[in-house]
């Protein structure tokens, strides 16, 4: 085995075997779904009861049964088990209310019908499901109230009441788009491009300056060359980093579908699931919800590329950590503490948060100049190029993918080319306060 070998087995090794790798390696799975979990658990688990009180301040409106005028909500909006309603049409000042078994107080204003709102007066904020409910049974009887106002017939206006779908449709091969869709999938990659190449970058820098603070570089030196100790250190990093995501996917995998099946057993109960489409065809909103999730479903599984997407996540993960990885590895030889990183390593991080940043804007106009540009320069391509796989390519811009390839792996080049005189240089310099000026003259010397 040569030299630069034996660095990647020495680091690779070293660091795998420590505690805290195992421990982090089991634990961060956990974690992850541990956590995803507590909020199936605690969105499923919410029993809390609310008594709203409805101040009712509306104008009479006149009954069918009684032929008597009474506002306009009373004993109109449907109690669940969850939350029941009462009524008045005089407020509660705020220690009245304080002092009463009230949870929530609506008031609903004289003018609802031109001014649709209403306020509602807690004193611990109601769960989202609990608000959309009220605000759904107050929607339904100021729409039924309208139709009242302009003499329609309910029948006659869900007859005609028309839900508008908006279809992209690609014209180069006349099928359905999901680009936008499609795009965050790949924003997801993104992330995790974004987050494991600082992580295990940061290592490499923290390694470097360990071994140079130790002086155990000075013993090292003197059999290997400084490329081949700087190379030995990211590969080997890298391979810790490809070991750990691995293993994080298939136990954060296994165990959220686990957690999943113990919380959510009519996911996967076929009685379950009939039960489930029959009670969404009685209840509209319960359809439309089901609906979505079928759409993000396919989405998912047959929308997605996914030997493509894994492909070139490795691909982009590997050529993002490597660049960044030799930059990170010159800070660490230039200086002695991590104090001093700091001056350095703004420059290094700007075009990784700036690619971020584009990656968000990718989402919202996936085929936007800025996408396309940012998705093809070396320091920005790791991250934002992940948005355009998951949209996928065509035969006429294919090509970008591959330029964006050959960028990342000149610019990887380029890097280790700076950092290794950077690195030979920096490795053996103690006690001296390195500035740019003084990297620029280690730039330029010839060896």
């Amino acid at each position: 085995m040569n030299k630069t070998g034996l660095i990647i087995n020495r680091e690779y090794f070293t660091r795998v075997r420590k505690k805290s790798f195992i421990v982090m390696t089991i634990l961060g799975p956990v974690l992850i779904a541990g956590l995803m979990g507590l909020g199936i658990y605690l969105g499923m688990s919410d029993q809390s009861v609310y008594n709203v009180l409805v101040v009712d301040l509306t104008p009479g409106v006149i009954d069918s049964e009684t032929s008597k005028g009474k506002p306009m909500f009373f004993n109109r909006l449907k109690n669940t088990d969850q939350v029941t309603f009462s009524y008045t049409n005089r407020g509660l000042s705020n220690a009245e209310f304080d002092s009463s078994a009230y949870s929530l107080m609506v008031v609903a204003r004289p003018d609802i019908l031109t001014v649709p709102e209403i306020e509602m007066v807690f004193r611990k904020l109601p769960s989202l499901k609990a608000r959309s409910y009220i605000k759904a049974q107050f929607e339904k009887v100021i729409e039924g109230e309208k139709l009242k106002l302009h003499s329609i017939d309910k029948r006659t206006y869900d007859s005609i009441r028309t839900d508008l779908d908006v279809i992209s449709v690609d014209a180069s091969d006349g099928t359905t788009s999901f680009k936008q869709e499609q795009a965050v999938v790949g924003f997801a990659f993104a992330v995790l491009i974004y987050f494991f190449i600082f992580l295990y970058g940061v290592q490499v820098m923290r390694g470097v300056m360990e071994e140079k603070s130790n002086r155990i570089v000075e013993v090292i030196i003197s059999s290997v060359r400084p490329f081949q100790l700087m190379m030995g250190k990211i590969i080997g990093v890298a391979l810790v980093g490809l070991t750990q995501f691995l293993v994080w996917v298939i136990l954060t995998g296994t165990l959220f579908a686990l957690v999943s099946q113990a919380l959510l057993p009519e996911l996967t109960d076929p009685a379950a699931v009939q039960t489930t489409e029959s009670v969404a065809k009685e209840v509209n909103e319960d359809a439309m919800n089901q609906a979505m999730m079928n759409e993000v479903a396919e989405l998912i599984l047959f929308r997605i590329n996914w030997p493509v997407m894994l492909a070139m996540f490795l691909f982009f993960f590997l050529g993002g950590y490597l660049l960044y990885a030799s930059l990170f590895a010159a800070v660490g030889a230039a200086v002695d503490n991590e104090t001093d990183t700091q001056q350095f390593m703004l420059p290094i991080t700007i075009p990784l948060i700036f690619a971020f940043v584009v990656a968000e804007f990718a989402l919202a106009n996936p085929d936007g100049a800025a996408v396309f540009w940012f998705s093809v320069v070396p320091l920005t391509s790791p991250v934002v190029m992940m948005v355009r796989v998951a949209m996928g390519f065509d035969a006429g811009t294919v090509w970008e993918l591959f330029l964006a390839m050959a960028l990342l792996v000149a610019g990887f080049l380029g890097a280790v080319w700076l950092a290794a005189k950077i690195y030979r240089t920096g490795i053996l310099m103690y006690g001296k306060k390195v500035t740019y000026k003084e990297l620029y003259k280690w730039l330029r010397f010839k060896t």
